[in-house]
């Protein structure tokens, strides 16, 4: 059977050769076109070489520690197990395995975010020419099965991984199983932050000098920041928002395979461990045949079913995945575990997915009253217009909450009767089914920047009006594809981080006694519906600890993306002042923005991973693993509510200011627009940095957590613990003071 899931993954991989081959064939459009692309590609490489130089050291670093840490722990039962009772080969075999996983992990977390984002960039440009040959089938097909690589890419290497690790390791897989995870979550969060610091840096510099005080329409050639913006779009959405998704498929395989081990363990059946994987190698060839329909729903033969637009063709794709995964998990399900209840939870993940576009759809379309409401809001100032913003983000917040609520809520229904253990497993099944469809999730989500970016194209290369039409509706809807993938990614962190939380409360509990092994399955299970309580005073402490650390993340990535905005705005003025650029006599020097930013983002985000790491262990050391398990529960109570309030909110301020540019209120250019752009400009770095920045660290911090719980248990008190946390308060106090230097914007 395990076998069938490797042969899957590789499927995978080889639909996203294929998908590169039939992008990279196209033609490449006119010479103009050709060099504002090259332009954005050689700032992309520029950016992706500078930030794997930033990463390389500290990951290196990371894989030695992984290694020598099970020297200082007692191998679990299991690794002793595998290894004939020799504590000195489970430990060497064990810490290879650990740093080997680790390195895997961040490996591909690499090179989903890298590879993707080069055929992104070949993918933009080609959607371009499509548009100016009037082929808007053409260029919907371009662009969406670019970004469909990304997500094949994702789903074979993450399935690959966990498979082959399972395979390996078997009962001791949990020991290098989470540094695959730890690995994958790490890259990840340097690339949502570099990136979402990188985009919001060069967008910000570039609407306050171009848009605010030049009154320069959008992607103007005369604005020296329009290719760095550009370059942004795709290391933020493309790069960062592939690494995250990679990482939270990774995280959930990590987390149910261990919580499956614990049910193994109690009962025998080895079907709790491979019955996951099964799941996910139906999703794999669920995408690859809905991502592969997208272009036939234009001219599909049942006239009722045809695709209107290029969202419809990708919600039809998305529908056949959906049915395809959920009818063969029902009956693989059925045969091979001979339960309903797994493919029901499966479902329900799958359903909590496809709700996220309705939910998102409703606060942030431009069709819907909330954007509509911020839109009248600008006739009064920019005040009302940010204030109405940020109310439409706390009210989503609060839905989209509940909507993750109702699942997880399922799995306690469908198990109340079986224990707290199966419940906690049907939870990490909710979420393998909710990223069952990763191939079409992340499709969607990276055909927002490639129709960005040629859209860009097109209006710096000037193409005409048909072509510009097909380009700009294109834009619209991968606007709307960003929104709502960047939900799916929120949810599905949240869904991840809670099956982590789960997986480090069990392990928790159970390190004490030295493993499952050592106390009765009963002893077990009561400890287990015990829990870790709040109520107790370090409980409280870590809880309230916890539900800060996301207000202060948010807090450092803002000032980030503050501090790159002021070197961008003083460069962008500077080169107004040259003559002949204003009057578009003289090229600007996109280059000086592009190494501007490129070195700004890889600054700031060192101290962001630095705080997310040290501060999880400092509360481990300090107090105890109980109270760390309550600091976990703050962490992920507060990040997902600020996580979708920010993501919201930026979505909501932007999709105003697009209405008011379709002629309401005034239009482009109207005392009500000016108010718009501002409001977007505050709601940008929201959505698109601090908001989407939460998810690898929410998971990064459990991870960290988990790996960490049998250190601090078996040395709590000890010298050496004392030496550790001198030295992590002291990374804490550099990432705090780091990030307290000057950040006035535009005051240079």
């Amino acid at each position: 059977m395990l076998f069938g899931v490797i042969g899957v993954a590789f499927l995978s991989l080889l639909y996203a050769y294929w998908l590169w081959r039939d992008t990279v064939r196209r033609d490449k459009g006119t010479p103009a076109m050709q060099q504002v692309w090259s332009a954005i590609k050689v700032g992309a490489n520029a950016y992706l070489w500078r930030q794997l130089r930033t990463m390389l050291p500290i990951l290196g670093a990371l894989a030695v520690a992984l290694f020598f840490s099970v020297y200082v722990v007692r191998p679990s039962h299991q690794a002793l197990e595998m290894f004939g009772g020799n504590e000195a080969a489970a430990r060497l075999g064990i810490g290879f395995g650990r740093m080997l996983a680790f390195i895997a992990g961040a490996t591909f977390s690499i090179l989903v975010g890298q590879l993707g984002m080069r055929v992104a960039i070949e993918g933009n440009i080609r959607v371009t020419s499509m548009a100016v040959k009037e082929n808007y089938n053409g260029a919907l097909t371009v662009a969406y099965r670019a970004g469909t690589f990304t997500g094949m890419l994702t789903d074979g290497l993450g399935l690959l991984g966990g498979t082959i690790i399972f395979m390996i390791f078997g009962k001791a897989a949990p020991d290098a199983l989470l540094g695959f995870g730890f690995g994958g979550t790490l890259v990840a969060l340097f690339m949502r932050i570099g990136g979402g610091i990188y985009t919001k840096a060069a967008d910000v510099g570039a609407d306050l000098v171009g848009k605010v005080e030049q009154g320069l329409p959008e992607d103007d050639p005369r604005n020296a920041a329009v290719v760095a913006d550009l370059v942004g779009d795709n290391v933020g959405d493309c790069a960062g928002m592939a690494a995250d998704i990679f990482e939270s498929y990774e995280v959930t395989i990590v987390s149910t395979l261990i919580l499956g081990l614990f049910l193994y363990g109690l009962t025998g059946h080895i079907q709790w461990i491979v019955y996951p994987l099964i799941v996910r190698a139906i999703g794999v060839v669920s995408s690859i045949l809905g991502t592969f329909t997208v272009p036939i729903w234009e001219n599909f033969p049942i006239k009722f079913l045809r695709a209107k637009d290029a969202e419809e063709a990708m919600f039809r794709s998305y529908e056949v995945s959906s049915i395809n995964t959920v009818v063969w998990a029902f009956v693989f399900s059925t045969l091979y575990v001979h339960e309903w209840q797994l493919a029901t939870l499966n479902a329900i993940g799958v359903g909590l997915a496809v709700v996220f576009n309705p939910l998102t759809s409703l606060f942030t379309s431009l069709h819907k009253k909330p954007v509509q409401e911020i839109a009248e809001s600008t006739k009064t100032g920019s005040a009302t217009t940010i204030l109405s913003g940020l109310a439409v983000g706390m009210e989503a917040s609060v839905w989209s909450l509940l909507a993750i609520v109702v699942a997880l809520a399922a799995s306690h229904l469908i198990f109340h009767n079986e224990g707290l253990i199966y419940t906690l497993y049907g939870v990490a099944m909710v979420g393998i089914g909710m990223l069952s469809h990763t191939g079409n999730n992340v499709a969607m989500d990276s055909f927002g920047p490639i129709s960005d970016n040629a859209n860009g194209i097109g209006e710096m290369a000037h193409v005409g009006p048909k072509a510009w039409k097909i380009l700009a509706e294109l834009d619209a809807v991968g606007n709307t594809t960003k929104a709502i993938t960047k939900q799916v990614a929120i949810a599905s962190a949240v869904v991840a981080a809670t099956s982590l939380f789960f997986s480090f409360v069990a392990d928790a509990l159970t390190l004490p006694y030295g493993g499952l092994q050592g106390m009765g399955v009963d002893e077990f299970l009561k400890l287990l519906d015990q829990g870790i309580p709040v109520s107790t005073l370090t409980g409280t402490i870590g809880f309230l600890v916890g539900g800060a650390l996301p207000f202060l993340f948010s807090s450092f990535s803002l000032r980030a993306v503050a501090r790159g905005a002021n070197l961008v705005v003083d460069e962008v003025r500077k080169q107004f002042r040259v003559k002949g650029v204003l009057e578009g006599t003289v090229a600007p020097d996109y280059g000086k923005v592009v190494s501007i930013t490129t070195a700004a983002a890889q600054k700031e985000l060192v101290s962001l991973v630095a705080l997310s790491v040290s501060l999880p262990l400092v509360v481990g050391i300090i107090f105890d693993v109980k109270a760390l398990g309550a600091f976990l529960a703050g962490v992920i109570l507060t990040g997902q509510l600020m996580a979708v309030f920010m993501a919201i909110a930026g979505g909501a301020l932007d999709n105003a200011k697009k209405y008011i540019e379709d002629g309401h209120f005034g239009g482009k250019g109207s005392p009500a627009h000016k108010c718009a752009v501002e409001g977007d400009t505050c709601g940008d770095p929201l959505k698109d940095t601090a908001g989407p920045a939460l998810n690898p660290m929410i998971k990064v911090v459990n991870l960290i957590s988990l790996l960490a719980a049998p250190l601090i248990v078996e040395n709590q008190g000890r010298p050496g613990m004392y030496v550790a946390l001198v030295i992590l308060v002291a990374v804490v106090g550099w990432a705090i003071w780091q990030s307290k230097r000057d950040v006035a914007v535009g005051l240079g």
